[in-house]
């Protein structure tokens, strides 16, 4: 038993590696484009996102906005050759 606790470790990388082969890497939010109702300089305006641009260890990807709004991060999968 003493012998298998000294490869618990590694059940945080495992866990890490299973996350990115599931939902790819995380990526923040950066930039976005929304239609405003006549006032773009106020945080508190009613606002519909067009779309997000996300930045991350995979690059910059520009999706379009779901249900008119952003996600703070969202994950992506690197790109498969073709």
């Amino acid at each position: 038993m003493r012998f298998a606790a000294m490869f618990l470790w590694l059940a945080l990388p495992l866990a890490g590696y299973a996350a990115y082969a599931t939902l790819g890497a995380p990526h923040i939010s950066w930039s976005y484009r929304f239609v405003d109702n006549g006032d773009p300089f106020n945080p508190l305006a009613k606002r519909f996102y067009l779309d997000c641009t996300f930045v991350g260890p995979l690059g910059q990807f520009t999706v379009p906005a779901e249900a008119g709004r952003c996600a703070w991060i969202k994950f992506f999968k690197p790109a498969t050759a073709q």
